[in-house]
């Protein structure tokens, strides 16, 4: 399990004095413990995957602001962060492997493809969500559909 990992991590980083990493992964325990509370269940492994990736999205987020603004200490803030948070999340598809699921995707729901085509958008991300960021499967589909 996700959450089993980081906590483990969590224990080798306070024993190895690693703060910087400690403090990380205690903020990534309390945003997964903060929907744990909120649906009042443990959370599965894809729904922990799912916090995680929010907490990806909102780092780039930061990374940009910081590089715009000229705050190299920030940048390597969030960079630091960006790698300790990506390294519990499943690998990410190359552009090909993404390309070919989606031929997949399309070829098995012609007819729902010829009838709607933004009902691929759907159908695609629904089924690549952990393989691939949203922006790249919507990308990747555009380009194939033109």
């Amino acid at each position: 399990m996700i959450k089993a990992k980081i906590k483990q991590d969590q224990i080798q980083a306070l024993k190895a004095g690693d703060r910087t990493k400690l403090n990380i992964l205690r903020y990534i325990l309390a945003k997964i413990q903060n929907q744990e509370i909120s649906k009042q269940k443990e959370l599965t492994d894809e729904q922990t995957i799912e916090v995680l990736q929010k907490q990806v999205k909102e780092i780039k987020e930061t990374l940009e602001a910081a590089e715009k603004a000229g705050r190299p200490e920030m940048v390597n803030q969030s960079k630091t962060e960006l790698e300790i948070v990506s390294a519990y999340l499943p690998k990410q598809l190359s552009d090909e492997e993404l390309k070919k699921e989606i031929k997949k995707i399309i070829a098995g729901n012609q007819a729902l493809c010829q009838k709607n085509p933004k009902a691929i958008i759907g159908l695609c991300v629904k089924q690549l969500k952990f393989k691939a960021e949203t922006s790249r499967i919507i990308t990747v589909i555009n380009l194939l559909t033109k």
